[in-house]
């Protein structure tokens, strides 16, 4: 990757900024990122990891257009050292996420039947069901509690396994190699570890299933192997990711339910409207700073023109969805909470072909998990002022540690 000094303009290139691993307490923004933003829609950084450096986009008219784009690849990536967040970079065959298209159709098509609008009605009341039992428990012992530790954790985390079709007595397991995948603490090795022992598990399990009709990701794995429309190697790889997400999902509605409770006017305005309550947790899935950084670059295939710039083929290429969720072109006052924002088409759960698998049972927790605290405890409140709330470490997705409530 040669480094130009100038733009076609002649204009001088954009300097290339380090962006470290920011340990942020709540759900404040990103300064590094706010700092990117304001120096133009595209700049250059260096991440903590891999080598040399990367564009970034941060408008939402560009991070639309290179996302849903074919000349910016996923898949390139699997074959260079890319500078990144994360201190471990192991792409296995059949990750969707780094899957270009026909491949990436291919393989999302193993396991869509068990994330269709259909199957979410299906699995609703059962997941109703064991949140129910969550709950029970919480009122059943009284206050106070810790709601991560108590709700927001295992909610997600069985919800996941049961559309994964993991076994009861192997979660608290599987649990423990997700949570550490998504930590950047301990270091490249002990994230290996954990990759080691998730895999090894995941594979295990698609060669016992087979052919069966059972509706289960590992399940329609199995059977896609069966029947050679995938490989085993991509069959674990489309697995890994899809089971790390229910660790995304605790942490975005930690960062919700934070919100709902430091923000008494929110929290009163989610109780008196319920009808209005699904046009605000939109709202909130669009201002909260639900990651660390950004996620996963492309490569430019050809060179590519973009405002006045030129992307080199081979040059590695970021958008943020954070950004482009702040982007005042798009959302007026980005940075203020509007429950009245319409429209609000916002980014969080990604776009284009990578568009998040899992962004319906996402939201299908998601409603859940505040509809049923908000009904079954309606003095809800926390129990230590917000600003004590502890919030997690070294980790590429954000939320609060813990979450004191009493009602």
């Amino acid at each position: 990757m040669t480094e130009e000094t100038t733009t076609l303009t002649g204009q001088a290139r954009p300097p290339v900024r380090q962006w470290p691993t920011l340990d942020l307490e709540g759900t404040r923004f990103d300064p590094v990122l706010a700092d990117l933003m304001r120096e133009g829609p595209l700049t250059r950084v260096q991440l903590p990891f891999g080598e040399g450096w990367a564009w970034l986009a941060t408008r939402y008219e560009d991070v639309q257009a290179i996302t849903n784009d074919p000349r910016f690849s996923r898949a390139e990536v699997t074959r260079r050292q890319v500078t990144r967040i994360a201190p471990h970079f192991e792409p296995r065959p059949g990750s969707l996420a780094f899957a270009d298209q026909p491949d990436h159709n291919r393989l999302r098509k193993a396991v869509a039947g068990a994330f269709t609008v259909g199957a979410m009605k299906r699995l609703r009341p059962r997941a109703q069901e064991m949140l129910n039992e969550l709950v029970d428990d919480v009122v059943r012992i009284g206050p106070p509690a810790d709601l991560i530790e108590r709700v927001l954790e295992p909610f997600p985390i069985a919800v996941v396994s049961e559309v994964m079709g993991v076994p009861a007595e192997e979660r608290e397991q599987v649990h423990a190699w997700t949570r550490q995948i998504i930590s950047t603490s301990g270091g490249s090795e002990a994230a290996d570890r954990a990759k080691q022992g998730l895999y090894g598990w995941i594979a295990e399990t698609i060669r016992a299933r087979g052919i069966t009709d059972d509706e289960d990701v590992y399940s329609l794995l199995g059977a896609a192997v069966a029947r050679g429309e995938i490989d085993e190697p991509e069959a674990i790889g489309l697995a890994g990711p899809l089971q790390i997400g229910g660790e995304a999902v605790t942490h975005n509605c930690g960062q919700m339910l934070y919100l709902l409770l430091a923000r008494p006017e929110l929290m009163q305005r989610m109780r008196d409207r319920p009808e209005a309550r699904g046009p605000l947790l939109d709202e909130l899935l669009r201002w909260i700073p639900h990651r660390s950084s950004v996620g996963l670059a492309r490569i430019a295939l050809e060179d590519v023109e973009l405002h006045g710039m030129l992307i080199r083929a081979g040059d590695p290429v970021y958008v943020s969805y954070l950004a482009a969720n702040r982007d005042p072109d798009v959302f007026p006052d980005p940075d203020r909470i509007d429950p009245d924002r319409a429209p609000n088409p916002h980014l969080t759960f990604g776009n284009g072909p990578h568009y998040c698998t899992g962004a319906l049972l996402a939201r299908t927790q998601t409603e859940l998990l505040i509809e049923t605290l908000l009904e079954r405890l309606p003095a809800l409140r926390l129990a230590v002022p917000a600003e004590q709330v502890a919030w997690r470490r070294e980790t590429m997705v954000r939320g609060p540690l813990d979450l004191p409530c009493t009602w």
